[in-house]
């Protein structure tokens, strides 16, 4: 089989282990892997609208929001009202979302150290940029394609 056959399923087992690997670990937490992205990304910063929230992840909106409704139940997020757009949402990491944020980014810290060492870190380096640019190449078209008015673009934030 050769290489550009292979890279697209290369890519898909690499996440299904990163995801199996990390579900397992965060378990112990009550967080699934895709809830801790969540959490990380909010831990990056001030409070995000939903939309951004999902652009930074990955994500579509409408996971994102079900995620933040769940996670606001369990009083780690906090959703507001935007302040200057009504029809758009904020979130941010509670006192408490900051502290289980923590403990799961320091139950992970086998998962990046395996990954890390798995490889030599100029490799690292270069992974990271690789798959960088096939995400923003792979996203620029898909943009292209769904156009301005897919409700993939403009699903609400409720």
């Amino acid at each position: 089989m050769e290489t550009k056959s292979e890279l697209p399923m290369a890519l898909r087992a690499a996440y299904l282990a990163l995801h199996r690997r990390s579900e397992a670990q965060f378990a112990k937490y009550g967080i699934t892997a895709d809830q801790f992205v969540l959490l990380a990304t909010l831990a990056r910063g001030d409070s995000l609208t939903q939309r951004e929230l999902a652009r930074r992840m990955p994500s579509d909106p409408s996971t994102v929001r079900a995620m933040l409704v769940l996670l606001e139940r369990q009083g780690l997020v906090r959703r507001d009202a935007h302040p200057s757009d009504s029809r758009a949402r904020t979130a941010a990491l509670t006192v408490a979302g900051k502290k289980k944020f923590q403990q799961v980014f320091s139950a992970g810290e086998p998962i990046r150290d395996q990954m890390f060492e798995t490889l030599q870190s100029d490799d690292a380096v270069l992974l990271v940029t690789l798959l960088n640019q096939v995400a923003a190449s792979l996203n620029s078209q898909f943009e292209s394609a769904v156009g301005s008015d897919s409700n993939y673009s403009h699903e609400r934030e409720s």
